[in-house]
């Protein structure tokens, strides 16, 4: 309401006492806490003076993390691609066995990302105003959502709605991270309806009175098992499933979402001689570092392009503009779709993703070998993934 204010251009804003912290996080109007409706009539009458609210909280630059990529022992390729991802906006799917750091990966993400800004914090804020997740000593919500829901969720409560109509987690999570842990144990209902706000990055539900927008912009971190008893591959455990259950198993996710995840990795165990090492990783900060300078690439070149604000989100126009490869990468490209028996969809998914690690390499081109490495995280496009091995 504060913001509806501003932009209808009032200048003072009554607001109960106990609120009045949070209307103040919208700069540029006058806030004024009453106890009561008969205090606010006294002071329209002239009758008592109110002093205008104070801020006492203001925008954070706290990074500060429970979770650090320092804590995850190899997996080198595996925070490679969440590196490629967090830098693009990229959506991404890990495969792998039980145990193998699918999770703890996952929860690492929001420590690369990049610091929100003021304006990113805001539309967060009012969002958890708009679902009453806000306490009344809160100030700007400053850090990036992550948000982790069960399997068993309705479709409501990924993407909102009720008699009086909340946002769902894809809401909660805009400007973050959403994970889904075991994608396919979730509903087909729930997967379908996160098409939408993965397309559009928006979510609209409909009732009989009205029509809500929320926002939806987030970056989707998903996991599965490789198979239905989860060790499919794994050097250490056998696998009792055939090519046809394997397959079954991921036919549960649908081409039309499959189509939306730009990154998909294989994550193996790693050693027993990798893990005794016991010596740190390379720590969120040195890698946020990394993203950041890719972002800011992003800004530059999409300056002033309505809804586009990271290589993910670009259009097939601008794919052709900013990502197209010379003829050594359109060579290699065309190889690999053949040899790897890659589909359709997988095309543009890889030169966006390429786009992204040639701006990570601070090229201004996508070489051949940007392409080598984003083909390689295409892992389940491959028409006979369920008949190899790992």
């Amino acid at each position: 309401m504060a913001i509806l204010c501003k932009e209808l251009k009032f200048k003072k804003f009554f607001v109960a006492k106990g609120n009045e912290q949070e209307a103040l996080l919208v700069e540029g109007i006058e806030v004024d806490a009453i106890a009561t409706l008969s205090e606010l009539i006294d002071f329209l009458q002239g009758k008592i003076k109110l002093k205008p609210a104070k801020r006492q909280k203001r925008l954070s630059q706290d990074m500060q993390f429970k979770e650090d990529f320092a804590d995850v022992q190899g997996q080198f390729l595996a925070k490679k691609a969440l590196e490629i991802a967090a830098a693009g906006g990229h959506n991404v799917l890990m495969v792998g066995a039980p145990g193998t750091g699918k999770t703890m990966l996952a929860k690492r993400l929001a420590t690369i990302l990049p610091q929100m800004t003021y304006q990113e914090a805001l539309e967060v804020t009012k969002i958890y105003s708009i679902a009453g997740l806000l306490s009344r000593d809160s100030g700007l919500v400053t850090k990036r959502p992550f948000h982790s829901p069960h399997h068993t969720i309705s479709s409501a409560g990924i993407i909102g709605g009720g008699t009086i109509p909340k946002p769902g987690e894809v809401t909660l999570s805009h400007n973050g991270v959403l994970f889904l842990d075991e994608l396919p144990e979730f509903s087909k209902a729930s997967l379908e309806a996160l098409r939408q706000p993965l397309e559009d990055g928006e979510v609209m539900i409909t009732r009989v009175n009205a029509s809500l927008k929320f926002p939806s912009r987030m970056i989707l971190v998903a996991s599965m098992n490789p198979c239905p008893c989860g060790y499919y591959g794994d050097p250490t455990h056998h696998c009792v499933c055939t090519p046809g259950q394997i397959q079954r198993y991921l036919n549960k996710i649908s081409g039309p979402l499959m189509d939306r995840i730009d990154i998909q990795c294989e994550i193996s165990a790693i050693p027993f001689k990798e893990l005794s090492k016991a010596q740190p990783g390379e720590p969120s900060a040195n890698i946020r570092e990394r993203v950041i300078a890719a972002r800011a690439i992003q800004t530059r070149r999409y300056e002033g392009v309505a809804g586009v604000h990271c290589n993910a989100q670009m259009t097939e126009k601008m794919i052709h503009e900013y990502a197209e490869p010379d003829a050594a990468g359109l060579e290699l490209l065309r190889t690999a779709m053949e040899r790897l028996s890659l589909s359709a969809r997988a095309y543009s998914r890889i030169l966006k993703v390429a786009r992204t690690i040639a701006d990570l390499d601070g090229s201004e081109k996508v070489e051949p070998r940007h392409i080598a490495e984003a083909i390689g995280y295409r892992q389940l496009d491959r028409g006979d993934w369920a008949e190899r091995g790992l």
